[in-house]
């Protein structure tokens, strides 16, 4: 909790160092080895979030996975080569997988499961991560919720495969060269940039059929602009979604978790920690986690951001610093 704090309170510092000189009484030696000897895990996130969840049968998951860049960092454990879609390029870096909860009755989200990727530790790529995380919500937190949002890292047959199997319904984006046929071309797979589209399929989308799945499963195909020089091509198991613009404020959703991403950055700094040490790094996301989790708590409960409540933990020192500066700003 005393790390936890220090997260929540630092506003640009987050080293072990800074943590040390700020505690009386606490080493950077002593925090180091805490750190490398204690062991938190991805399920304090849901421990500390399950009591706050306002559940329902409406609910979305949503995936998607945040690269921490570590690219200054020679000798950190747990870092690989890895492609970043915010950098838009492969960085070295810490791979975490993340799941969140969404409630689009009260319009509010929880973080409530992520994974680190360390495929040398576990044998685990990101998709099975994602798998897992998936399984765990349905069979052991018991979620309810209808809709499963990803993006195209994600849109693997396997993937799509098992939601719908499981009854949920899935938005994700294919690749622009993804080979599918349009069910009324008696099965001419191309890629699907290379379809033509009526004014009428523009509005309703394409019913297509993916290679390797079962002849009687169809999907709907929606091409959706996204900018001038931007096109998302986006999938679903809904049938009966024949509105492209209700298909595209669908997949929208999923930028929820890219909300997620950029909070844990600018206010828990969970992409700071400089130590070697695997374990350490692990720790430090956990803590990162859990900092989020709380200023999230309060943000829902005063109706603020938690850049408000992170920024306003700095108020007080300066009203109290321009009522009585510790340096005067004069030149007597």
């Amino acid at each position: 909790m005393d790390y936890c704090q220090f997260l929540l309170c630092t506003q640009t510092n987050y080293t072990l160092t800074y943590f040390a000189e700020h505690k009386d009484g606490v080493s950077h030696d002593a925090i180091n080895r805490y750190l490398a000897k204690d062991k938190l895990t991805p399920a304090l996130v849901w421990e500390h979030v399950k009591r706050d969840i306002d559940q329902s049968e409406e609910g979305y998951l949503i995936f998607d996975d945040v690269v921490l860049d570590k690219r200054d960092s020679a000798s950190i454990e747990i870092t690989k080569w890895q492609y970043s879609g915010n950098e838009g390029r492969v960085i070295k870096g810490i791979g975490v997988v993340t799941c969140v909860y969404y409630q689009p009755k009260v319009k509010r989200f929880w973080a409530i499961d992520y994974r680190i990727y360390s495929p040398e530790e576990d044998g685990k790529s990101k998709l099975k991560h994602v798998y897992d995380m998936l399984q765990n919500a349905i069979f052991s937190k018991n979620l309810f919720f209808k809709m499963v949002l990803m993006d195209t890292w994600y849109a693997t047959d396997f993937l799509m495969k098992e939601i719908d199997r499981l009854g949920k319904i899935f938005y994700c984006a294919i690749k622009s060269n993804r080979l599918a046929s349009p069910v009324n071309q008696k099965y001419e797979y191309k890629q699907v940039k290379e379809f033509e589209w009526s004014k009428e399929e523009q509005k309703t989308g394409i019913r297509i059929h993916f290679r390797r799945w079962p002849q009687y499963k169809h999907l709907q195909l929606f091409r959706i602009e996204v900018s001038s020089n931007r096109t998302d091509y986006v999938v679903t198991n809904d049938l009966a979604q024949l509105d492209a613009n209700a298909a595209q404020k669908e997949y929208g959703i999923r930028f929820l978790i890219e909300q997620l991403h950029r909070e844990l950055k600018q206010t828990t700094g969970i992409d700071q920690c400089e130590c070697r040490k695997g374990r350490i790094q692990r720790n430090h996301v956990a803590s990162a986690f859990l900092v989020w989790i709380k200023l999230k708590q309060i943000a829902y409960q005063t109706s603020q951001t938690v850049y408000q409540l992170k920024e306003g933990l700095l108020k007080n020192y300066l009203i109290e610093q321009l009522r009585n500066p510790h340096i005067h700003m004069n030149f007597a």
